[in-house]
């Protein structure tokens, strides 16, 4: 993706208005190709560090131990692992049957996610985030580098259970 994007940049495609939508992206990987290469470029995204109060302060503890700030896929997991903790607390157990009820009963709702949910087939349904890159001169600093387009709500952003075909979900 990011030979890519630079690819297309150097033959000046991303300025003529051809906008590659990535399907597998993250924070570092945009500030890799850089905002004079990656501007307009448009990605879906669960988390983005600047986005709330929030994920600020989340960001904020999380740059201070590692020198940036977390991707989607960092904060999704600590948001996973704190979910399990509650979810064992309130089970007082650490059984796996009675924790996954737990987590599927309780809504997530953390720094990232509110009224998420956990499906049986192991899907977190939450608000997904249409990302777009900045241009240089939008940038406030050397992370600002997305702006949220547009919220799609996580009964659109994914298919639903009834139709995954997953072998855990039981008709």
């Amino acid at each position: 993706m990011i030979n890519i994007a630079k690819q297309m940049g150097e033959f000046g495609l991303i300025k003529r208005g051809i906008v590659p939508a990535a399907l597998n992206c993250s924070l570092t990987n945009i500030r890799s190709i850089g905002l004079e290469t990656g501007q307009g470029m448009v990605y879906a995204e669960s988390y983005y560090w600047d986005q709330t109060d929030a994920t600020r302060a989340f960001a904020a503890r999380f740059q201070k131990q590692h020198g940036r700030p977390p991707t989607a896929f960092q904060a999704g997991s600590y948001g996973a692992i704190v979910h399990y903790l509650k979810a064992v607390e309130v089970a007082g157990t650490d059984a796996t049957a009675p924790v996954m009820a737990k987590m599927r009963e309780m809504p997530i709702n953390d720094f990232m996610t509110k009224g998420g949910v956990l499906r049986a087939d192991g899907r977190v349904v939450r608000d997904v985030y249409l990302m777009r890159v900045k241009a240089p001169k939008e940038s406030r600093g050397e992370w600002d580098l997305l702006q949220v387009g547009e919220t799609i709500s996580g009964a659109d952003a994914f298919r639903p259970m009834d139709q995954g075909g997953c072998p855990l979900v039981r008709s």
